[in-house]
């Protein structure tokens, strides 16, 4: 049984930082791409960011570019998403997904397995 659990949200002033960390268990981590996506209230889960198994290529949707940084452990099986810089807009649910290797880190489809999400509420 795949799981991924996240932690690390919260709430936030906009200009504060928080960094969300997801654990996974149940499947061969460093045989699998890892990303976050999020969901604010009334709109769809979008890509925020993604990270290949050996953590040799990111990326980064338009909107986070430049101030959110993901990272993984495969050591600690954990994958993490370091967010600086926060605007009131960043408010969402926000979601770990693990999906086989391949093509296209962004495309939420092809992610199989998801966490059961995690708040992120940053005030102005």
């Amino acid at each position: 049984q795949v799981q991924l659990v996240e932690s690390g949200g919260g709430l936030v002033q906009a200009g504060g930082s928080l960094r969300l960390s997801c654990a996974a268990s149940g499947r061969t981590f460093t045989s699998y791409d890892m990303g976050w996506f999020r969901q604010a209230p009334g709109k769809e889960r979008e890509f925020v960011a993604a990270i290949s198994w050996s953590g040799a290529n990111t990326y980064y949707a338009d909107s986070v570019k430049g101030r959110f940084t993901i990272s993984r452990d495969n050591a600690k099986n954990t994958v993490a998403l370091q967010m600086d810089s926060l605007k009131p807009e960043d408010t969402a649910v926000y979601y770990c997904a693990s999906r086989p290797s391949g093509y296209g880190l962004w495309l939420k489809d092809l992610y199989d397995y998801w966490g059961q999400g995690t708040q992120v509420t940053v005030s102005s």
